[in-house]
This record gives C-alpha cells, sequence and structure tokens, in this order.
C-alpha cells in the first residue's frame, strides 16, 4: 500500500495529469469562448457558402487526429509564415511546447461546441428576441440577458462535453506537441508510452485517473 501510494505522489505520475488539466481548461475557455459566438452568429445568419464554412468548421469531428496534427504541422510549423512569425515574436517555435497541445485539443474540441450551442441558439423562441429589440435592447444586452440564459442548457453541455473532448485529445497532440515528459506529456500520451514500455502499473494508475475525471464531467451533463 505505501508503495503504491508513493507511485501516486510522484512527479511522473502527477505531471501528466496536470498538463492534462491545463491544456483542457485552457482549451475549454477558448473552445467555450469561440463556439458560443460563432454558434450564435451561424444559428440565424442565411448567407452564401454557409454549408462549406460549417462543414469545415465540423471536420475535425470525423478526420483521423493524425490528419488533424499534420494539417497543424504544416499550419504552425516552422516552415510556414505563421510558424515563423510566431518564431519570431515568441523567440520559440510553437511546435512541441504545451502550448501546441493547447492548439491541438482547441481544434478538436471547437466542434462539439459550435455544434451544441448552435442548436442551443436555434431553439430559442424568436418572438422573444424580437420583442427585445422592439423594446430597445442593444445586440450584446440582447445577446448575455436574453440569449445566453435562455441556452445556458445546450451551453452547459457543450462546454464539459468540450473540455472531456480536450482532456481525451491524444493522436493530433501526439503529433504536433509531441511526448516530452514533464512538458507535453498528456495522460493520453503517457499511458501510450507506458503500454509500449511494459508499465502497465503506471498505465493503469494513468487510465483510472482519466476514467474518473471524464465520468464526473460527463456524469455532470446527464444530470442537467
Amino acid at each position: 500500500m505505501d508503495s503504491l501510494w508513493n507511485e501516486l505522489t510522484t512527479n511522473e505520475f502527477l505531471s501528466p495529469i496536470w498538463l492534462s488539466i491545463k491544456v483542457a481548461v485552457i482549451a475549454g475557455i477558448i473552445v467555450i469562448l469561440t463556439g458560443t459566438i460563432v454558434g450564435r452568429i451561424l444559428a440565424r445568419k442565411r448567407f452564401r457558402g454557409k454549408a462549406v464554412l460549417e462543414t469545415i468548421l465540423m471536420l475535425p469531428l470525423v478526420l483521423p487526429p493524425t490528419v488533424v496534427g499534420f494539417f497543424l504541422i504544416v499550419i504552425f510549423g516552422r516552415q510556414s509564415v505563421v510558424g515563423r512569425m510566431i518564431e519570431w515574436v515568441f523567440q520559440q517555435p510553437v511546435i512541441f511546447t504545451w502550448v501546441a497541445a493547447v492548439i491541438a485539443s482547441v481544434v478538436v474540441a471547437f466542434p462539439l461546441m459550435y455544434q451544441s450551442a448552435k442548436s442551443g441558439f436555434q431553439g430559442i423562441d424568436q418572438g422573444i428576441e424580437e420583442a427585445a429589440r422592439v423594446d430597445g435592447a442593444k445586440e450584446w444586452k440582447l445577446f448575455f440577458l436574453i440569449s445566453i440564459p435562455l441556452a445556458s442548457k445546450a451551453l452547459i453541455s457543450g462546454s464539459i462535453l468540450s473540455v472531456a473532448r480536450a482532456l481525451g485529445e491524444f493522436g493530433a497532440t501526439l503529433m504536433f506537441a509531441g511526448n516530452i515528459p514533464g512538458e507535453t506529456q498528456t495522460i493520453p500520451t503517457a499511458i501510450y508510452i507506458a503500454i509500449d514500455s511494459g508499465n502497465m502499473q503506471m498505465a493503469w494508475m494513468w487510465l483510472l485517473a482519466i476514467v474518473i475525471i471524464s465520468f464526473v464531467m460527463l456524469w455532470s451533463v446527464q444530470r442537467k
């Protein structure tokens, strides 16, 4: 029992957990903000090319993670314009850093938040919003005081599912951020390496950790 406790309190075990939570929380905040705004805009707007735009936004949900990781390397790699600009500004490349893990998580989690937000806003009775406009409500007041509260159930569900998806991201993160212990190693990549190296005890402990965290988040969605 003491041996197990010692394993659970080592930096080797805790580091991927804390990094995964850090990445999931930061990615979640970004995804919740952007997904809510884009979902609100596209829920009502009708314009040419909307179907194409929405298809592009939803693509990471169905593309293999390795394909997503490849595109991220192409876009943010050291040979790309974006990658060189980032390196010039921050004096280091974004690839193989924990920021890369955040970007990968944002890309794969965004479709879940966007779809939930869009569905939530589409479910609002337009008459309520129009009545608020007639009464002189500004668009920002309408958004924060009427639209968001009325769509809150969908937004909360989308937020939790997005954070859970970001927490479990593996393929794109492994390609784009790598698996550097203490720097970019998240729980999914740590489990992969542990199994590959035959360290089944650590693999099981990380597995239980991510299952418990994910279960709690998904359970909270079911209770809504």
